[in-house]
């Protein structure tokens, strides 16, 4: 029995928590029943005269319970959608009774609402054709008479304060985007603004913020919210990145559903909670229920699925199953439905790519959601956290180069290769033009692929070409995957020297025979991460003369592993410091911040550098030992080059 009780109380338990945090990002059941118990507020028509379009128009107000007029309200203007009027909430939304319930539940500010028509003319009935040009005009024309009419005559006729900081603006669909044009448009009158399924009329993001630091100064709040199967979603979704790519702070709430009713009093419950009250906006990317499906996902597949948070919510049906997992470096055990379906919510995941692994019942495999990538000696996961900042490797409107994929026989191998090769724009359209050329590499445990791949090179470089930072070049990502000694001192060496003849004897000369590539030494390149920057060290220090700069990445010669070849190298640069100095234009190196394991390793190598009077550029970038950072490393690398 003691048992029976102790359960009962831990499910119980569970349910209160389940419920909180459902009441905190989504509306409970019962929300917007009439609860008869409850203090109620009430609903009255108004008319006023309008100088805008020289009539008299209507519009309903509500006041809340125990409304005085010797107190003094904020006052929120709730819109409706095209094919509405001023009694379009009322009828479909029960604003009053969700006003009401919250009001009795202590959470929101007794306020003032107003629902208009926002159907500026003189016959604003929503009759006959809606989408006329005439009545969709309308809509635009409600801006004056929203500013120079009606808040006037609600101000002057209702206790209502009247500064910006009291005023807020929401709206649905064509009334969603009626909020973000007129609110974002004046944020002299509003302070709080809620697009609730915003509809085509929203102006392009530029146009509704196009000065981002006023707007971080001004705006209390500004909440975007939308249906995950809504069809506007995109109107949403793009003013959204337009915002986070500027830094500035808003609500972006994905909710189940369509492009109705069920979600707009869902939507009016969040944002009546949040206005006319101090808002920290540190916790606004908490405030969803769903996010987007990750970039890196197949085809229409739902998850993996990335919050405002950069949380990642993973779900996978595995029915026989007894134990899931997925493992980001870090392991978090998925729950079961009775469906046979799986699913966990992580914590917050660095930005950028992530390799990432399903475990199922311990076996490591991929997702068969996600793309795979060869990484971590096998094909593994990968998945795109989005972060402001990351538009450098974004696809943009400019001209495209392209990936080809090669292969050549090697006699160093003796075997059949292949290499990626990066084309700039507009490369067969002018045979006669010839290029210099980066050779970069990938790290332990992947191959050609990673810089194509995960590393979006070519994304990077079209980028770049386009805005005039960096020379048009060829890019050749070859496999250094050379050596069958293992992770030894010996076994490094000899791949090292192997590949460093492969690259010589083999692929240089076939990229040079393949492409129209110039073949002096100050227009070449080296480049390499982790292993690869090894690569770059030991191939471009012994091989100076047939490279004007060296990039390497997240590395260091690895001591005392490899102490034996550094020492050779270093020895070499001792008596042949000027002759370095004078070939290498650039010798970049960078790495990701005191948290990539490799930092020791170069500082080190950077010490003796200084010892020998080398010359060398450094720099940091916060991530680690990650593919953000040398995505990073790339970019502003290639901006140095042949120059």
């Amino acid at each position: 029995m003691k048992k029976i009780v102790t359960l009962c109380l831990v499910f119980f338990s569970l349910l209160l928590m389940a419920k909180g945090q459902t009441t905190k990002y989504q509306a409970p059941e019962g929300f917007d029943v009439l609860n008869a118990a409850v203090p109620q507020g009430r609903i009255d028509t108004i008319t006023y005269h309008s100088k805008t379009i020289n009539h008299k128009r209507k519009a309903l107000v509500y006041t809340p319970p125990g409304f005085s007029k010797k107190k003094k309200y904020p006052v929120l203007y709730l819109l409706h959608g095209i094919g509405g009027d001023e009694k379009e909430w009322l009828n479909g939304g029960k604003p009053q009774i969700i006003l009401d319930n919250l009001y009795a539940s202590g959470k929101i500010e007794p306020m003032i609402v107003i629902l208009p028509n926002g159907r500026a003319m003189k016959d604003d009935r929503a009759t006959g054709n809606i989408f006329d040009s005439a009545k969709v005009q309308a809509f635009a024309t409600f801006e004056k008479d929203l500013l120079n009419d009606l808040i006037p005559f609600v101000e002057k006729t209702f206790p209502a304060l009247k500064d910006r900081e009291n005023r807020a603006i929401a709206g649905l669909s064509m009334g969603g985007g009626q909020t973000l044009n007129f609110g974002l448009g004046n944020l002299d009158k509003f302070a709080w603004v809620g697009g609730f399924s915003s509809a085509p009329n929203t102006k392009p993001p530029q146009e509704l913020v196009p000065d981002t630091e006023k707007a971080k100064q001004l705006l209390k709040l500004l909440f975007i919210s939308c249906g995950d199967a809504d069809g506007l979603m995109l109107y949403s979704k793009r003013t959204s990145e337009y915002l986070t790519k500027n830094n500035v702070p808003h609500i972006f709430y994905v909710e189940p559903g369509g492009h109705d009713f069920k979600v707009w009093k869902n939507d009016l419950y969040i944002f009546s909670q949040l206005i006319f009250k101090p808002v920290n906006p540190s916790t606004f990317p908490e405030y969803t229920v769903l996010g987007f499906p990750a970039t890196t996902n197949i085809r229409n597949n739902k998850y993996p699925q990335v919050l405002p948070d950069r949380r990642v919510v993973f779900r996978t049906k595995a029915p026989d199953a007894q134990k899931v997992q997925i493992d980001l470096g870090k392991k978090y055990d998925l729950q079961k439905d009775t469906g046979g379906y799986w699913t966990v919510t992580t914590e917050p995941i660095k930005p950028g790519f992530s390799y990432y692994s399903l475990l199922i019942n311990g076996v490591a495999v991929a997702d068969p959601a996600s793309e795979t990538f060869y990484g971590m000696s096998r094909m593994a996961s990968g998945i795109e956290i989005p972060f402001p900042g990351d538009d450098f490797y974004a696809h943009k409107d400019v001209p495209h180069g392209d990936i080809r994929v090669k292969e050549y026989f090697s006699p160093v191998t003796r075997s059949w290769r292949k290499l990626y090769v990066y084309a700039p724009p507009g490369y067969d359209e002018t045979p006669t033009e010839t290029y210099p050329v980066l050779y970069i590499l990938h790290g332990g445990g992947e191959d050609e692929r990673g810089w194509a791949m995960q590393g979006k090179t070519n994304l990077i470089l079209d980028n770049l070409i386009a805005e005039g930072k960096a020379k048009k070049m060829l890019i050749v990502m070859p496999d250094a995957n050379v050596g069958s000694g293992g992770f030894t001192a010996n076994g490094v060496e000899s791949s090292l020297k192997t590949f460093e003849n492969e690259l010589k004897r083999v692929i240089i000369p076939f990229i040079e025979k393949s492409y129209r590539a110039k073949t002096d030494a100050s227009s070449r390149a080296m480049a390499g991460l982790s292993l690869g920057g090894i690569h770059t060290l030991f191939t471009g220090i012994n091989n100076n003369d047939m490279f004007s700069h060296l990039g390497v990445f997240s590395s260091g010669f690895i001591m005392p592993l490899l102490e034996k070849i550094a020492d050779t190298q270093y020895a070499y640069l001792k008596n042949n410091t000027d002759t370095f100095n004078s070939n290498i234009k650039n010798f970049w190196i960078a790495m990701g911040g005191k948290e990539d394991f490799a930092h020791n390793n170069c500082q080190m190598m950077l010490g003796k550098l200084d010892e020998l009077k080398i010359k060398y550029t450094y720099s940091e970038y916060p991530g680690g030992h990650t593919w953000p950072v040398w995505r990073n490393n790339l970019y502003n690398f290639a901006q140095v080059l042949f120059k």
